[in-house]
C-alpha cells in the first residue's frame, strides 16, 4: 500500500455558541479558572444531577474553549478514547478518538463518571494529568504534547463508590478536586424556576419535594431527587401539566419501582401540592 493510502482524520470541534445557564454556589468558578491558568486537571465529585456537567459546559463557554464530553462506561476501551485504524475502501485511515482530538485542539476534555470506565483505560490519562502533559498514542508510536489551552476534567459520584468502582490514589492525586452538592433551597428554586420556565412559588414546592426525597437516601432510596429531576418536573408544569401529575411522573416514578416506596413518594407529592 502506498504512503498516499494512509491518512488521519481528526474530528473538528465546535465552541459552545450560547452561554449555558449556571448558578454559582460557592467558589467553584474561581477555582476552575485558577486551575485552568496553571494547567491543572480538575476532578468534580458529587451526586448525580447536581450540576457537574452544566458547570463544565459553562466554564468551557466562559474560557472560550471547545468542549469534548465522554460518557464513561464499562466497555470503554483505550481505543475508544485515543483512536483506531479503520479500513475505508482501499485506504487505511487513522481516526482520532475524542481524547486525542481534544488534545490536538487545545479543548477541555470531560470524562463523565470516570469510575465507570475500565481501569486499564483510565491509565492512559495519567501522563496528561501530571507535569508531562502529553498523550501517548501507542498504535502510532506518537507522543502528542498538550497545548497550554488543553484541560482534563473528570467526574464521579462518591455515593455510588464500591470496592470495584473507585478512583485509585494514583489517579486521584493528580487532580484538583472540587466538591459539588445540591444547592441551598432558595438557589435551587431559582435554578428550577429558570430552567423549567415556571414561577418561583411552584419551584419552591418542587424543591421542598426534592428535599423530602433526599431524606430517604439509605432508607429505601439509593438517591433522592436530583436538581435535574426537579427541572424535568418544572418543564412539564410549564407545558400545562398539573404539578402533582408532573411531579409523580418526573420525580416519584423516576426514583423507584418499589411499590411501598412509590406509595410513600406519592404521599409526599400530595402533601406538598
Amino acid at each position: 500500500m502506498t504512503k498516499a493510502a494512509f491518512r488521519t482524520i481528526t474530528p473538528e470541534l465546535e465552541m459552545l455558541a450560547a452561554e449555558p445557564y449556571y448558578q454559582p454556589v460557592a467558589d467553584e468558578v474561581a477555582l476552575f479558572e485558577a486551575s485552568a491558568a496553571r494547567r491543572l486537571p480538575v476532578l468534580l465529585k458529587g451526586p448525580t444531577g447536581c450540576g457537574k456537567t452544566r458547570f463544565v459546559e459553562y466554564m468551557a463557554w466562559k474560557l472560550k474553549r471547545p468542549l469534548v464530553t465522554v460518557a464513561c462506561h464499562d466497555d470503554l476501551t483505550t481505543a475508544d478514547l485515543v483512536g483506531r485504524y479503520l479500513i475505508v475502501g482501499d485506504e487505511t485511515v487513522w481516526l482520532d478518538g475524542p481524547l486525542t482530538a481534544a488534545v490536538r485542539a487545545g479543548a477541555i476534555c470531560y470524562l463523565d463518571e470516570v469510575v465507570e470506565a475500565r481501569k486499564d483505560t483510565t491509565v492512559v490519562i495519567h501522563p496528561l494529568a501530571d507535569t508531562r502533559r502529553a498523550l501517548a498514542v501507542d498504535k502510532r508510536g506518537e507522543l502528542i504534547p498538550a497545548p497550554p489551552e488543553f484541560m482534563l476534567v473528570i467526574s464521579y459520584n462518591p455515593g455510588y463508590q464500591s470496592v470495584l468502582k473507585e478512583i485509585k490514589p494514583s489517579t486521584r492525586q493528580r487532580f484538583v478536586a472540587l466538591e459539588f452538592d445540591y444547592p441551598g433551597a432558595e438557589v435551587e428554586a431559582q435554578i428550577v424556576a429558570t430552567e423549567g420556565g415556571i414561577d418561583l412559588g411552584s419551584a419552591r414546592k418542587l424543591v421542598k419535594l426534592g428535599e423530602l426525597t433526599r431524606n430517604l437516601k439509605g432508607a429505601g432510596l439509593d438517591e433522592g431527587a436530583s436538581t435535574r429531576l426537579l427541572v424535568h418536573a418544572a418543564q412539564l408544569i410549564g407545558t400545562g401539566v398539573s404539578a402533582p401529575v408532573a411531579s409523580t411522573a418526573a420525580v416519584a416514578r423516576a426514583l423507584t419501582d418499589d411499590p411501598d416506596m412509590t406509595q410513600t413518594l406519592d404521599d409526599m407529592v400530595r402533601a406538598v401540592f
